[in-house]
């Protein structure tokens, strides 16, 4: 998914259904058996159930994917390669499935390798979760984290405190009965 995700860096998803996902999303995915992946992977939504998907259509100096007869943008894609691979392909999605590409074309094992398997589409019930760039939960958690840990070292500073007064304040010996009476016989 490069240049948008790094190898080995750490994302945060959330988990939706495919009907929840829309074109442009980048969702986890488990992969079908043809992948030859054992493990969920990560791709970009370009069509959903019902949207036919080509490539590619010479817009200007560049090549595009369109998706329904229009050409979308990709400001994503690795050196603006919008196939990278050389191998047109026009696909209708089918009603529950998603047809997905790597942001990095020219280096991505995704719906255009696959055209056996479903027209090399992804059911939308593989579909794991969607990747987000909002960081408020893991923030937060890391925020509520942090504050029971203080507030936690704040209870076992106090506890000893309050032990060492009380053993100042304690008698050492205990208390006498003043005066001592003479035993009465």
């Amino acid at each position: 998914m490069r240049p948008t995700y790094e190898q080995g860096q750490r994302v945060v998803w959330e988990r939706v259904g495919g009907s929840e996902v829309r074109r442009g999303d980048v969702v986890v995915f488990t992969p079908p058996e043809s992948y030859g992946i054992d493990g969920p992977l990560m791709k970009r939504v370009i069509g959903v159930g019902g949207d036919r998907v080509r490539c590619c259509t010479l817009v200007g100096s560049r090549e595009r994917v369109t998706v329904n007869g229009k050409p979308i943008e990709e400001p994503y894609v690795y050196g603006g390669d919008a196939d990278g691979a050389r191998r047109p392909y026009d696909v209708k999605v089918p009603d529950g499935r998603l047809f997905l590409l790597g942001d990095y074309r020219a280096n991505s094992n995704d719906s255009r390798f696959h055209p056996d398997d479903q027209r090399g589409t992804v059911s939308m019930n593989a579909v794991l979760g969607r990747v987000t760039d909002d960081r408020t939960v893991p923030a937060l958690l890391v925020t509520a984290m942090l504050l029971g840990l203080v507030l936690l070292l704040t209870g076992i500073g106090l506890g000893i405190g309050f032990l060492a007064v009380r053993r100042r304040r304690a008698p050492r010996f205990p208390p006498v009965p003043w005066p001592v009476q003479p035993p009465q016989g």
